[in-house]
């Protein structure tokens, strides 16, 4: 393909319009310009700015391995600053992103991840003990509750007492204001970020941000203090870790990968557990399918083997790929000129690479908004096929945590529960801040399984 100095095209419209219908329709938003342009296609800004949107695999797989230093990841994520801090990896680029990675690898390492199996399981049966036979409840909320109290336990190696209840309540209640359609908005109209007092909206969440970075920062100093040397929570682990100078994090680089982590470890999969038991009551086979793979287990399975379910995996990968709780990966800021599928992009575009749009091809997804998880079990996908984490140096490093956690929390509750929709009806994602996710208010109701033989128990 000859390169053109020419962007793709795109629509014209107001940029008001434009981000009203991005806040309040964000799948018609892509959906219909993609319908209308294609692949690629550029939206342009008063400012002068031009982003463009990429979906064919070979423009990811040019983006995703390109030179770093040639796309800066960070400036693109800059609204999530006030939120994340300064040092979120999310907001880093260059020699600072890499140092940061190298940090927070260790963590997630596989062997220890699957240290927090049964810790995963435990808390699943604890949270659902209080769900009320054959009353609705609110299927979001509890699942919230399931990966908040896991990441806590994670990060902070915190269960009990009173740091964790404050945490718990602080982080619930900022994550939901931050969530509303109202605050969503100021994300992408800084207008809105203003704080008139503790009563405003945006002065609420200010507060909260504030009561939620000390008692972060208090954790860290009381660790610091400690002489127990052998914990192995995730806080314990970054402070323990050093860099090739064999500099270790200061404290608000702490307090902002925490942060990071809190925030993207326990809404992402909260999301994305809430879908797949929406799409596994839905889809009825679907639920007969795993019920008959978990059946094969026996009793007290080994966590590995659920891990390695075939079905149960192939479920959960198509739950994300069908409504990808991010829609984009972190969009790239040109930094030296660059030819994506044919297009000379000058410096200062911006790159989105629509992780919808990709997941709903086709020509590599036949029926891409039929929920099938055989797909998985029929082909391999290549990264810039499937790519619900994201890709190239700047995929989330929480992807095999989050896989881990999702299977094991619905092996706990679907070897134990016939959880099912209050309501049958079909339903559309939502925007829940820079996410997307099944409607807060969603309903379900859970009666007990009806034991079969060789029905596995998780304990």
């Amino acid at each position: 393909m000859q390169a053109t100095n020419s962007l793709p095209e795109g629509p014209e419209m107001s940029t008001f319009l434009r981000r009203m219908k991005f806040l309040f329709q964000p799948l018609r938003y892509v959906e219909d310009i993609a319908k209308a342009y294609g692949d690629n296609f550029t939206i342009s800004s008063r400012k002068g700015t031009n982003i463009v949107y990429f979906s064919h695999p070979q423009a990811l797989q040019q983006i995703f391995t390109a030179d770093s230093s040639h796309l800066g990841g960070g400036r693109g994520n800059q609204g999530l600053r006030f939120l994340l801090g300064d040092n979120s990896l999310i907001l880093l680029d260059g020699d600072r992103h890499q140092r940061q990675r190298q940090l927070l690898t260790p963590p997630f390492h596989g062997d220890r991840m699957r240290a927090y199996g049964e810790t995963i399981c435990e808390i699943t049966q604890q949270t659902t003990k209080d769900w009320k036979m054959g009353k609705p409840f609110n299927i979001r909320g509890s699942m919230q509750e399931i990966t908040l109290r896991v990441i806590l336990r994670a990060v902070f190696g915190l269960d009990e007492g009173q740091s964790f209840q404050e945490l718990r309540r602080l982080l619930t209640s900022l994550l939901d204001a931050i969530s509303s359609p109202l605050m969503s908005s100021a994300m992408f109209f800084p207008f809105v970020q203003k704080d008139f007092g503790a009563w405003s909206p945006w002065g609420r969440i200010v507060r909260l941000r504030q009561q939620v970075d000390e008692l972060i920062y208090a954790l860290i100093q009381e660790r610091r203090a400690e002489s127990n040397q052998n914990r192995q929570d995730i806080l314990s682990l970054m402070m323990s870790a050093t860099d090739e100078d064999g500099q270790s994090m200061s404290d608000k680089e702490l307090h902002d990968e925490l942060m990071t982590l809190l925030v993207a470890g326990h809404e992402t999969t909260a999301s994305a557990l809430t879908w797949a038991l929406y799409w596994i009551d839905y889809v009825p086979e679907v639920r007969d399918k795993l019920l008959s793979e978990l059946d094969s287990l026996g009793n007290n399975p080994d966590l590995s083997l659920i891990a390695k379910l075939p079905y149960l995996t192939a479920v959960c990968q198509e739950t994300l790929r069908i409504y990808p709780i991010a829609m984009s990966a972190f969009f790239r800021v040109v930094q030296y000129p660059i030819e994506i599928m044919g297009y000379k992009l000058p410096v200062g575009t911006a790159i989105i690479p629509s992780i919808y749009l990709a997941h709903h091809r086709e020509e590599v997804y036949p029926q891409p908004n039929q929920f099938k998880p055989e797909r998985f079990l029929e082909r391999q996908f290549s990264p810039y096929e499937y790519l619900p984490f994201g890709g190239g140096n700047r995929r989330c490093i929480g992807m095999a945590f989050a896989q881990y956690e999702m299977k094991l929390v619905l092996a706990t509750i679907l070897s134990q529960f016939q959880v099912s929709l209050v309501n049958k009806r079909p339903v559309r994602p939502v925007r829940r801040g820079l996410t997307v996710a099944a409607p807060s208010g969603m309903q379900m109701v859970a009666n007990p399984l009806t034991q079969r033989a060789g029905t596995p128990v998780l304990v």
